[in-house]
């Protein structure tokens, strides 16, 4: 029986069926063996990093690999406490802080650099590069994909506008090195075993670049530190990097035709000063918030907004945890994350269907509307979903399954 079981997930596995028929993981994991996690780069502690700390937790024993390491020292003792960090040579460059997002074409390159093949096993968390890590052939490899990467596919239209990058010279020469980039990324979607997406969005996604399927895994939420709050204060939250795929400049201009309705937007990025300017007089700005004050400012909110497409969205997820329900565009991982008004016995917020001024508006008055019938204890029961325990048992399940598939082929 333990053979034909395992004959069924080698033979699922060679076929790329999708994960979720692959026979149950065989035995249990060893927790302290030698993992190596590798992480794109830490520049601050977001959602990726929230899943490489959970990742570490999980295994005593895991070394983290990553291109550049920014996190404060606060963060490490709270977090990576006794967890070696190894980082690539151009992060010792002086002031590299300032312009490592533009050393993307030389990232595939650094990523290689890196000697995992003494490990027992390798968790990428890839948003762009940590996939590509050279591995050895009968080495374990899971892949947990935050998203392709962005800005060399769909999205790069959107990042050229943004960058003013046209078919000038420096426009050309970026084109040339995000086709580079797409052709490394195709060239390396096939060495994890398996593959993990965060959201059924970014599975999707992998399906259409890649032609390869991917278990959904939701990142973890602490939902311990999120206490679930049924008094809520009259004004609304925008809480996320203010960088411009977040589309906090449509959620201003919403509000700004909604003067009597108040907004409070969290959150620091290259777009802070340019959205400053644009808020009316019922929008503030709180900037980075402490933590306690930042799940404050969330529990208390009428509801929390966001007009971006986020591959998942662990703020929404942790808005929904504090009893707070969600204005959102309808594309992304909002669509795992709200229980919709009008297709849920249980409602826990609104979806709009396009990225303009009147679908948010129409979305802010049917919310108000309906306010009634979407309750904080349902949106906390929702978050339940998200929860570090349904993560650890799956990420654990996961490496145990390709484990299992190295030890049958």
């Amino acid at each position: 029986m333990l053979q034909e079981r395992s004959s069924d997930l080698a033979i699922a596995a060679k076929v790329n069926l999708p994960i979720e028929k692959l026979s149950p993981a065989l035995g249990s994991v060893d927790k302290y063996a030698r993992i190596a996690v590798v992480h794109d780069w830490c520049p601050n502690f977001r959602g990726g990093e929230r899943v490489l700390a959970q990742i570490c937790k999980q295994f005593p024993n895991a070394e983290v690999f990553t291109l550049f390491d920014f996190l404060p020292a606060e963060v490490k003792e709270q977090y990576f406490r006794d967890v070696e960090f190894h980082t690539s040579a151009a992060n010792r460059i002086p002031m590299v802080r300032k312009f490592y997002r533009s050393l993307f074409f030389f990232c595939p390159f650094l990523i290689e650099q890196f000697d995992v093949t003494g490990y027992d096993a390798v968790i990428s968390s890839s948003a762009a590069f940590s996939r590509g890590v050279i591995t050895r052939p009968d080495q374990p490899h899971l892949c947990y994909v935050h998203s392709p990467v962005r800005y060399a596919w769909d999205e790069q239209f959107s990042y050229l506008q943004q960058g003013n990058l046209g078919f000038g010279p420096k426009g050309m020469l970026y084109r040339y090195m995000l086709h580079r980039l797409r052709t490394w990324d195709t060239r390396t979607a096939h060495g994890p075993d398996l593959m993990l997406a965060n959201s059924n969005y970014v599975r999707s996604r992998i399906q259409h670049i890649y032609g390869r399927d991917a278990r959904v895994v939701f990142p973890p939420v602490s939902l311990a530190e999120l206490p679930c709050v049924e008094d809520k204060d009259d004004y609304y939250v925008s809480a996320s990097f203010l960088a411009p795929y977040k589309r906090t400049d449509l959620v201003i201009r919403a509000f700004n035709e909604m003067p009597s309705r108040r907004l409070v937007v969290v959150g620091e990025g290259q777009q802070s000063a340019s959205l400053r300017s644009l808020a009316g007089s019922n929008i503030t700005f709180s900037g980075f918030l402490p933590r306690k004050e930042y799940v404050d400012t969330l529990a208390r909110a009428k509801a929390m907004v966001f007009a971006g497409c986020e591959d998942f969205g662990i703020a929404l997820a942790e808005a929904q945890a504090c009893g707070t329900p969600l204005i959102a565009f309808g594309r992304g991982g909002a669509v795992d994350i709200v229980q919709r008004l009008g297709s849920s016995h249980e409602p826990t917020g609104v979806l709009f269907k396009a990225q303009t001024v009147d679908h948010l508006k129409q979305a802010v008055e049917r919310f108000e509307q309906n306010s009634h019938a979407i309750a904080p204890s349902a949106c906390a029961k929702n978050a339940g979903r998200f929860s570090e325990e349904n993560f650890d048992s799956a990420i654990l399940e996961s490496v145990r399954a390709v484990q299992v598939l190295h030890e049958i082929m």
